[in-house]
């Protein structure tokens, strides 16, 4: 770049007048384009965009949109790869209000249902989703896919009761509310047969740090978003939050042993008297480390990660990462790396990502790669990866462009 800038000095000063000093200008701009098209070493991974681009070992391929109907507004998504080579993509899909003449459309409604779509080559899926679940009692958030190795599938959700006025001053106080919801609390389903059909509601127990009633006057089960995880040992691990006195929320750890059926409070993950954590994903490393990706509220949107060298039993104190994100969910590459992604929702907003070494403790130091800037509005992300083959790698999320349909959408890597 120095030798650019020395060359367009001279160029420029030898230019004297003011039609030679356009043509200047646009000499300078041809000889630019061509320094980025060389690559050489300056090029940065954040300016990683264009299709076919290599940076690091990582080129994207293409965006697909694997979900997108107007009349709905559909978000949250999770993924999963089949033995059979099948790809699952769950989400929460709810009308877009705005076919019954309302402003707007919330992340709460009473007809919030999970639902799935397949895929059999991780870029043309089907078009009509298959219901999962559709809680009896409210409307049902963020379906968090997990495959055992037995082939078992678990969906993790949780659920918003919508209480009239005249129920809402007899709960059982305190409760959660958002808008005109009031929380239900975490669940959990289950699959034998590759999501064919879905087994009764598994409700996981109330954790002694959370404060609130749900509708029903009992307390809240455990719940979150986020990516949990079957350990080498079989263990299942799966980061819930909290609420406190102040609505503030910290996330904890609780294990199961019998394949999701059962859940034990281990321990705090990270609780703080200002910084609010939650939607956080659970991953365990080969060396045996379980680390805790987390989301924050009230710190700057920064990414948080903690650490248990333990099996869960304890959690050294949680620290930033050193940049903006969330929520995060890390996938295990076939290298024993591991790609770490996440929205990003200040502009330009999109999807990024970063691929950290073996144990995730270069996560400071790792380049960030931009697989996304065209996004509409914040309201976008909550990404989560899959392995489709040895090289390539679907990253799922739900997206708008011009603020307009939110709908699920992939972009495809491949990483060397």
């Amino acid at each position: 770049m120095k030798l650019f800038f020395t060359k367009f000095h001279a160029f420029t000063k030898r230019c004297c007048n003011i039609s030679l000093l356009i043509f200047c200008l646009i000499s300078s701009v041809t000889f630019a384009t061509s320094i980025v098209k060389e690559k050489v070493p300056y090029l940065k991974a954040y300016e990683f965009q264009g299709f076919g681009d290599t940076i690091h070992g990582v080129r994207k391929i293409k965006d697909v949109v694997i979900y997108e109907d107007a009349m709905f507004y559909s978000s949250f998504p999770s993924v999963v790869k089949r033995p059979d080579g099948q790809v699952l993509v769950a989400f929460r899909r709810a009308p877009d209000r705005k076919i019954f003449s309302e402003k707007g459309t919330g992340h709460t409604d009473p007809n919030s249902y999970l639902v799935m779509v397949r895929s059999d080559d991780g870029e043309t899926f089907t078009k009509e989703p298959e219901l999962i679940y559709a809680h009896p009692y409210g409307g049902s958030q963020d379906p968090c896919l997990l495959q055992l190795r037995d082939g078992t599938l678990l969906c993790a959700s949780y659920g918003w009761a919508f209480v009239r006025p005249d129920g809402l001053p007899n709960l059982k106080k305190p409760v959660f509310q958002s808008g005109d919801a009031t929380f239900l609390g975490g669940y959990l389903v289950r699959s034998a047969n590759g999501g064919k059909t879905w087994q009764a509601p598994i409700y996981p127990p109330h954790i002694e740090p959370e404060v609130n009633f749900n509708a029903y006057g009992t307390p809240v089960p455990a719940y979150n978003r986020g990516a949990l995880y079957e350990g080498k040992s079989g263990r299942i691990f799966w980061a819930v939050a909290a609420s406190d006195a102040s609505k503030k929320t910290s996330v904890h750890l609780i294990t199961s042993n019998d394949k999701g059926l059962t859940w034990n409070y281990s321990s705090p993950i990270a609780v703080d008297s200002k910084v609010a954590f939650n939607e956080t994903s659970v991953y365990e490393t080969p060396k045996g480390d379980i680390l805790a990706f987390l989301r924050t509220a009230n710190f700057d949107d920064q990414a948080c990660i903690a650490r248990s060298t333990d099996g869960g039993k304890t959690f050294s104190k949680w620290e930033s990462m050193g940049f903006q994100g969330h929520p995060l969910n890390a996938l295990r590459l076939p290298d024993n790396r591991v790609l770490l992604t996440y929205g990003y929702r200040h502009k330009p907003f999109g999807i990024r990502a970063r691929i950290l070494n073996a144990e995730c403790t270069d996560f400071a130091t790792a380049p960030e790669f931009v697989l996304r800037d065209d996004g509409g509005s914040g309201d976008i992300g909550y990404t989560w990866p899959v392995q489709l083959d040895k090289k390539r790698v679907m990253v799922v999320y739900y997206f708008n462009k011009d603020n307009g349909t939110r709908h699920i959408a992939g972009t495809i890597l491949e990483i060397k």
